[in-house]
Order: C-alpha cells, then structure tokens, then sequence
C-alpha cells in the first residue's frame, strides 16, 4: 500500500479539500495550468482522472509526463504541454475542472493577468469549475512599485489582487462563487487567497 507521501504528493491543502468534497473527481477532465512538476496531480493521475496539464518550464512538464507513464494511466503524451497559460493550445469548453496554483501573482501587469485569466475560462465547460489560488492583499499591507505590482516579503514582486478586484472579476465573468473567498497570512511575508468559481451553464 503506498505511503500517504506517495499517495497525495505534495499536494496543496485547498486542492485536497476539494477532492474531499466532491469537486473533483475520478473521470473528470482535469487541466493543471501552471502545473509545475505536478505537485496537485499524483493523486489525480493515480485516481483516473483525465489529466491534461501545461507550463512554460519544459523541465517540469516532461516530469509529468512521465509521472503519468509511471503510473500507467494510458494518457497521451500531447495532454501535457509546454506553453503559456495566455496562449493555451487546449479546446474550447473542454475541462471539467481547471487549477491554477500559485501562479496569477506573476503576471506581468493587469493586461498580462487578464489574458492568463481568458484563457482558463474559455477551456472551462459550463458547469465546471475553476481553481485559483493567488497572491493578495487581503490581511496584509504591501509596497506597491506599480500598478497592481506590489513587493512581498522576500523582495519579489508580485501581481496582487483584494476583495474588491476578485468580487468584481467574479460578477464581470457571470460567474458564480463555489467558496467564500479564503485567505491564508504567511507572517511578515505573504497573503494567498483561495478563489474557487463556477461557470453557469447556458
């Protein structure tokens, strides 16, 4: 029987809630924006899920790729691609669940953002669910060096977003919130928020 290390990953903790209610599901097509070296999907690819997954570091999706053919899950190699999250080479309305962890708070500028949000609506279907888990300002006061670009704790800087912009995002997109916005402090560093939302079904 594998370790629970071996099981979960490096899974994150609100992704996991998610799993534990439901939301994602054995079967479902999941796409990872930002997947990193796939930290948010041993578990998924372990379970059936139809994982489709893309980064612009090739490194990490190549390790991924043979996650998946490690734990023969029989998914096609073109499901993991390298490319950036404005510019996805995926269909039209085709994931039932898209994540994307840690990775808005490094949009360039407002345009950037926005683009990199397009894109992760426009692959979701109706009815599906999207994931984001970002840097904010909710709880915690930051530098701002330019628009929306604020320096945080260890001297990076990072797009952030408040209530107000997530709320607004919210309503502008006709989407319908999953969750109460969540919002974790990490001391004297940084602020992540959680921002789970539903597409309305035409």
């Amino acid at each position: 029987m594998p370790s629970i290390q071996e099981q979960f990953g490096q899974i994150d903790i609100y992704v996991f809630d998610q799993i534990l209610r439901g939301n994602i599901a054995p079967g479902m097509k999941v796409l990872d924006a930002g997947c990193g070296y796939g930290r948010n999907l041993v578990y998924l690819l372990r379970e059936g899920c139809k994982i489709f997954a893309l980064d612009a570091d090739a490194d990490g999706v190549e390790h991924v790729r043979q996650l998946s053919q490690s734990l023969e899950t029989g998914l096609p190699a073109e499901n993991f691609q390298v490319g950036p999250i404005e510019r996805m080479p995926f269909a039209d309305g085709f994931a039932d669940v898209v994540i994307c962890n840690s990775v808005l708070h490094f949009a360039r500028d407002e345009r950037h953002f926005q683009a990199m949000l397009r894109e992760l609506w426009r692959v979701l279907r109706p009815g599906g669910m999207l994931f984001c888990r970002l840097g904010s300002r909710i709880g915690m006061d930051f530098e701002e060096v330019r628009a929306n670009i604020f320096i945080v704790g260890d001297g990076s800087e990072w797009f952030l977003v408040d209530e107000e912009m997530l709320l607004g995002l919210t309503e502008e997109m006709h989407a319908v919130l999953a969750d109460p916005l969540k919002t974790t402090i990490v001391q004297d560093y940084r602020c992540m928020t959680t921002w789970v939302l539903r597409k309305r079904r035409k």
